[in-house]
């Protein structure tokens, strides 16, 4: 007797009342955990964090001669300065920056003097503090943040935890399909066929399709038209994997005994699809595993599969959609490229006031995260000396637009929370995500002034006041149009090394003899906090070793300290404690979020507020330590 077909339900009902019965019935994506060098392809099951600092050790950018620089002071191309060999050291790159240099000078700068091998060379430029020294951490410093949860490995990620002391990780589990080629009338492939064989490839185009999207297929032996044969495979393969296909042949009876099968063996919710083609197609389910009949026809088969079965593998292999191929966008911030060279600049990007911006990331060709974080490539041609802050410029995109529409672009003062935000608004909203770009507290003011950002870290200090943020909004962004939004108090101070064998007590030690010191930059909050402290209490910075050498974020800072690249630096507790470090309290500040009004009622803004008046954020800032939180996330100014 012919199986009837009694529903014709439209699809996007069938689907959402599948994906709720199969969620309601318990399923979700699983993980396992793997040798970090078979994750290329996998997706993150949470944060993955460095364990090391990468490079772990001061390393020569380039080959040449490493030195102390004050050796070369007064050196110009009318009186080089006459070095021996004793007073240098040849280094190639990549090679442990030696004791007693702080420099690197290129060979193609060295004169050998008289042009003779007796070790005796000429320079004719002085040269200044850390040149050509990949510093420790300038690509990854231990303790932070490398991927988040749900993230695709891809090649330079791997590269980049590898980089990061990572050996393995907790992946989502691939889901693992079973198809199940039914139906009379069908051969096995073969060159050799008889007029009207017809061969089975149905299951190969339905495996090859469920393996782009991320599981694993087991096809099994073609049953023919058994009826019972059809139900003991359908049993097996159910044991044996979390989703079953029935594929039947386009045989009269083949979609009837499959479909008699899945009523016999599990639950049916629906027969017959409001579709075409597809109409008869089945969707069943076993406790939490979806089991489907598809029609012969490939076509048929391959629209009910793409159309039902791909978002549940979508959801199980926690993965999102293709990119598309490029786009225009405007540049947040001014990037200079060398005239000779084609270059390649990569690119964070998202979607503000319906303009997609673009913020520049790392160039160095060791900071292999820059292509890890990269949401396109900017190519800047021979010839072409760069492009200017705002400048439209073409973008080869790495991430789908619609993914760069759900993602909030974060540009201003680092903290480390950022980074925390946004993992916790990828695990409870799944789809939005937040690129942080780390300029500084004045940079973000002007990023939000301009349209380019969907808000901005800050934390600036009135000198006059002793008020934090507002007084700078007000000439920053004199039109207003923001809200300041309440994050944290935090505790800034002088992070040193353990133990502080410096014996550093103040600001006013800074000038010590022999004491390196590690900057921010200039134009970030705690650059401005760092100058005023040393004009309050009388310190010329001019004779503070170090306090020109800049980096941007202060876990940065502290991985420097840490490795014994410098003495001391001022920064946050959290990040001194993530390495360890002496920490001298200076001040507890305010750091906020300035979000513009255009951006106040995006879904994705008010979740990012939800997500900072949570206990889970809490919970974070509490394991983070250093921070004080009173009421996150309510607006404390606004103009």
């Amino acid at each position: 007797m012919a199986y009837k077909y009694l529903t014709n339900i439209p699809l996007e009902k069938a689907k959402t009342e599948y994906m709720a019965l199969l969620m309601q019935n318990g399923m979700e994506p699983q993980t396992e955990t793997i040798p970090v060098e078979a994750a290329n392809g996998r997706v993150t099951a949470g944060p993955v964090y460095a364990r090391i600092c990468a490079p772990h050790y001061n390393a020569s950018a380039m080959e040449g001669i490493a030195l102390d620089t004050k050796l070369t002071a007064g050196a110009g191309a009318m009186t080089p300065v006459t070095l021996s060999e004793g007073q240098y050291v040849r280094v190639g790159t990549g090679d442990p920056l030696p004791d007693g240099c702080d420099a690197v000078i290129m060979i193609e700068d060295v004169d050998k003097e008289g042009g003779g091998d007796n070790g005796v060379i000429s320079i004719s430029k002085p040269a200044s503090p850390w040149q050509h020294i990949r510093q420790i951490g300038e690509d990854i410093c231990a303790g932070e943040m490398i991927l988040q949860s749900f993230s695709c490995i891809t090649p330079s990620a791997l590269g980049a935890m590898i980089a990061g002391g990572i050996t393995e990780l907790a992946v989502i589990k691939r889901p693992v399909v079973g198809i199940i080629p039914t139906g009379n009338g069908l051969d096995p492939p073969s060159p050799c066929l008889e007029e009207g064989d017809t061969p089975e490839y149905n299951s190969a185009i339905l495996s090859a399709m469920l393996q782009d999207w991320g599981a694993e297929t087991v096809t099994y032996q073609f049953i023919g038209g058994d009826p019972e044969g059809i139900r003991a495979s359908l049993k097996n393969a159910l044991s044996e994997c979390g989703a079953v296909i029935l594929n039947s042949s386009q045989s009269a009876g083949s979609l009837d005994h499959a479909a008699a099968a899945i009523s016999e063996t599990c639950t049916v919710l629906c027969r017959g699809l409001a579709i075409k083609p597809g109409r008869t197609a089945i969707l069943g389910y076993s406790g939490a595993k979806p089991v489907l009949a598809v029609p012969g026809y490939p076509v048929s088969g391959m629209i009910v599969v793409e159309q039902v079965l791909r978002p549940i593998i979508g959801y199980l292999c926690r993965k999102t959609g293709e990119a598309d191929r490029c786009a225009t966008a405007v540049l947040s911030k001014s990037v200079v490229s060398a005239l000779q060279y084609r270059e390649f600049i990569r690119v964070r990007m998202g979607y503000v006031k319906e303009r997609l911006i673009a913020s520049p990331l790392s160039r160095g060709s060791g900071v292999v995260t820059s292509f890890m974080k990269a949401d396109g490539i900017v190519e800047a041609p021979q010839g072409v000396g760069g492009y200017e802050s705002g400048e439209a410029v073409n973008v080869r995109l790495l991430r789908s637009e619609d993914e760069l529409r759900r993602s909030l672009v974060a540009i201003g003062s680092h903290d480390p929370l950022l980074d925390e935000l946004s993992e916790l608004l990828r695990v409870r909203y799944g789809d939005i995500s937040m690129g942080s770009a780390h300029i500084g507290s004045m940079g973000g003011l002007i990023a939000v002034r301009r349209g380019e950002a969907h808000l901005a870290g800050t934390h600036l200090l009135d000198e006059e006041t002793g008020e934090y943020n507002i007084s700078f909004i007000s000439k920053v962004i004199p039109k207003g149009g923001v809200r300041l939004v309440e994050c944290v108090k935090r505790t800034q101070g002088l992070m040193l090394q353990n133990g502080n064998p410096k014996r550093i007590v103040g600001t006013e030690d800074l000038i010590k003899e022999g004491l390196r010191y590690i900057n921010r930059q200039k134009g970030s909050g705690t650059r401005i906090l760092i100058d005023y402290l040393c004009k309050q209490n009388g310190v010329d910075t001019s004779c503070i070793y170090g306090y020109d050498r800049e980096e941007y974020t202060h876990t940065s800072v502290a991985a420097l300290i840490a490795s014994d690249s410098a003495d001391a630096g001022l920064g946050i507790f959290s990040a001194a404690k993530l390495y360890d470090l002496d920490f001298l309290p200076v001040c507890q500040e305010q750091y906020d979020l300035l979000i513009p009004d255009h951006a106040w009622d995006l879904p994705m803004v008010q979740k990012l507020i939800e997500v900072l008046k949570s206990d889970a954020f809490r919970h974070r800032l509490d394991a983070l330590g250093g921070y004080e939180v009173k009421n996150p996330g309510t607006v404390r100014f606004r103009s």
